[in-house]
């Protein structure tokens, strides 16, 4: 979902105030911690196999996309930004540039993890 809403997200500054939309930050803010958590306690399952393969992509990518959904929060809810922007603020402006690749990527991580899920780093 992550993944959908990054690729096809609009870029408008508009709030919508229906609770599932994709431009409710809420949703977003919510559907992002979410994310993180989850890949963070994936990685952290026992797996079959080899024990931090099973699911490293997967995971790695759910982190990914939490990030870039929080940080596009924050960005969005700042009204200035820094001259000096830290290490943290710098990576989040390089991962919102890269917003739809990044979505792409996530749809095929997704794709390729439902349909061959015991596969060593998928």
């Amino acid at each position: 979902m992550c993944g959908y809403i990054l690729f096809a997200g609009s870029n408008d500054e508009t709030v919508d105030k229906q609770p599932f939309s994709i431009s409710n930050p809420t949703f977003l803010l919510v559907l992002g911690i979410i994310s993180i958590v989850t890949g963070i306690l994936k990685l952290l399952t026992p797996v079959q196999g080899l024990p931090i393969l099973g699911d490293l992509i997967p995971s790695a990518a759910g982190v990914v996309a939490g990030m870039v959904m929080i940080f596009g929060i924050y960005r969005k809810n700042t009204d200035s930004v820094p001259e000096k922007e830290g290490a943290l603020d710098q990576l989040g402006s390089n991962l919102l540039q890269l917003r739809k690749p990044i979505g792409l990527g996530l749809l095929a991580i997704a794709i390729i993890h439902f349909f061959l899920p015991r596969t060593p780093l998928f």
